[in-house]
C-alpha cells in the first residue's frame, strides 16, 4: 500500500521522536488512495470528524452538523480571500523551451511577481510567451508576454507584463486554477474554477483556497445563522509558502513564509462583543487562525492590515480562538504543526489514525475535521 513521507514509527504508527521541536513528531503514514483529487459531487457531502478537547473524546458525524456542534451566541470567522487564476503555462519566447509557473503578486509599479520551472536558467531580459489556458499549443499563435526584469530570493523573478491592465483581469483570460501540487493532477477540470473557491470569496489574491471553507454552502450558512450563530469576514491571501515543506529538523529554525492578511474593523468589534457575551470564536480554517492570532500576538485585537510570518507550533499561547474548523493537514507541514499547538499532538495523533482507519478523504477536496 503506498504511503506518504514514510519516517520511523512506533507500532502504533506514531513518530518514534516525541520532542515538540523536532519535525519527525509531525509525520504520519497516510495511504495514498486517501487522497481526494477531486471535490465531492456536493461541497456539504464532507463528512467531519469532531475533536473534544475538553473531553479528549472523538466522534464521527457529517459537515451538516457543525450547527448542532455550535453554540448560540458562537461566531464563524471565515477567509474571504478569493483564488485567482495563478498558474501559468507558456515557452520561453527565444528557445521556444517549455515553461510553467505562478503568479505570486504586483508591486505597486505594476510589475508580475512569479516563479517558475524550465530547462535551463533564465537570464534578465528574457521574455515568456504565455498560452491561453485553452490551448497549450506553441502553433496557436495566441500569447501574452512577460519580460524578465530582476531575480529575487528563491526564484521569484520580477517580470514586466505585456500591458498595464489589472493583473487579475489579465490572469483571467491567460492564467488557470493553481491546484496544490500533491493532488498530482495535471488535469484542472473547468468545475476546479468553481469549487476550487469557496462560496463567500470576494477580495482576490490567493494561490491557494483555504480549504475549510470549501464545505460550505448557503444552506449550511443559514442553517448556523438560524441557530444564532454569527459570522464575520477576516482576509488572508495564502501564498506560495503553503506549498513548500519545512526544510529543517527543527522547528525553533524555520523561518515562516510572510502572507499578507486584514482584520476589518467592523470585524473586530463583532469579535469583542461575541467574547463579552460569552460566545466562542471560531476559526474556519488555519488562515484564520493565523490572521486573529498574528494581531493578538502585538496586543489587543484591533482592525489591522499586513505581512504575517506568525508560525503557530506547541507552547503557542491562543487569544483569541476558542474553536477551529479545519481539513485534514500533509505530514510534517507547518498546517498540521498548527493544529497539534491547539489542540495537542497526542490528541491530533489519534485523530489522525481514527480518520484513516474510517477512510476519510485527505487534503484540500477532503473531509473537515472540528475542534472545540
Amino acid at each position: 500500500m503506498p504511503t506518504l513521507n514514510i519516517y520511523p514509527h512506533c507500532d502504533d504508527g506514531s513518530p518514534m521522536n516525541s520532542s515538540d521541536d523536532d519535525l519527525s513528531s509531525y509525520d504520519y503514514l497516510l495511504p495514498e488512495e486517501l487522497i481526494a483529487r477531486y471535490p465531492l459531487e456536493k461541497r456539504d457531502a464532507s463528512r467531519m470528524l469532531v475533536v473534544d478537547r475538553s473531553r479528549q473524546k472523538i466522534s464521527h458525524q457529517q459537515i451538516t452538523d457543525l450547527p448542532a456542534w455550535l453554540n448560540t451566541g458562537d461566531r464563524l470567522i471565515l477567509n474571504n480571500t478569493r483564488v485567482v487564476p495563478a498558474r501559468l503555462v507558456g515557452h520561453r519566447a527565444q528557445t521556444g523551451g517549455a515553461w510553467e509557473g505562478l503568479f505570486l503578486g504586483a508591486t505597486e509599479s505594476g510589475l508580475w511577481k512569479i516563479i517558475g520551472q524550465t530547462r535551463g536558467r533564465l537570464q534578465t531580459g528574457e521574455q515568456i510567451a504565455l498560452h491561453p489556458p485553452e490551448e497549450r499549443s506553441i502553433a496557436s499563435g495566441a500569447f501574452y508576454h512577460l519580460r524578465l526584469e530582476e531575480r529575487l530570493d528563491a526564484g521569484v523573478w520580477l517580470a514586466r507584463p505585456e500591458t498595464s491592465d489589472d493583473p487579475f483581469r489579465t490572469l483571467n483570460c491567460w492564467g488557470s486554477v493553481p491546484l496544490p501540487p500533491y493532488l498530482k493532477r495535471t488535469d484542472v477540470d473547468p468545475l476546479d474554477r468553481e469549487r476550487y473557491q469557496t462560496v463567500y470569496a470576494a477580495v482576490p489574491g490567493a494561490v491557494a483556497a483555504p480549504t475549510a471553507g470549501l464545505h460550505f454552502t448557503p444552506d449550511l450558512l443559514n442553517a448556523c445563522e438560524e441557530k444564532g450563530i454569527a459570522r464575520s469576514s477576516v482576509t488572508l491571501h495564502v501564498g506560495l509558502g503553503t506549498f513548500r515543506p519545512i526544510a529543517v529538523d527543527n522547528l525553533s529554525q524555520h523561518e515562516m513564509h510572510t502572507e499578507w492578511c486584514e482584520l476589518p474593523e467592523t470585524t473586530a468589534s463583532e469579535i469583542q462583543t461575541t467574547q463579552k457575551n460569552g460566545g466562542r470564536v471560531i476559526a474556519v480554517g488555519t488562515t484564520s487562525v493565523r490572521t486573529l492570532e498574528s494581531i493578538c500576538a502585538g496586543g489587543p485585537l484591533r482592525s489591522w492590515a499586513g505581512e504575517t510570518n506568525l508560525f503557530i507550533r506547541p507552547g503557542f499561547d491562543f487569544r483569541c480562538v476558542q474553536g477551529l474548523l479545519t481539513n485534514f493537514h500533509l505530514p510534517k507541514s507547518t498546517l498540521y504543526v498548527l493544529v497539534c499547538a491547539f489542540a495537542g499532538r497526542k490528541l491530533i495523533h489519534e485523530a489522525y489514525q481514527q480518520a484513516i482507519a474510517e477512510k476519510y478523504r485527505f487534503f484540500s477536496y477532503g473531509d473537515a475535521m472540528l475542534i472545540v
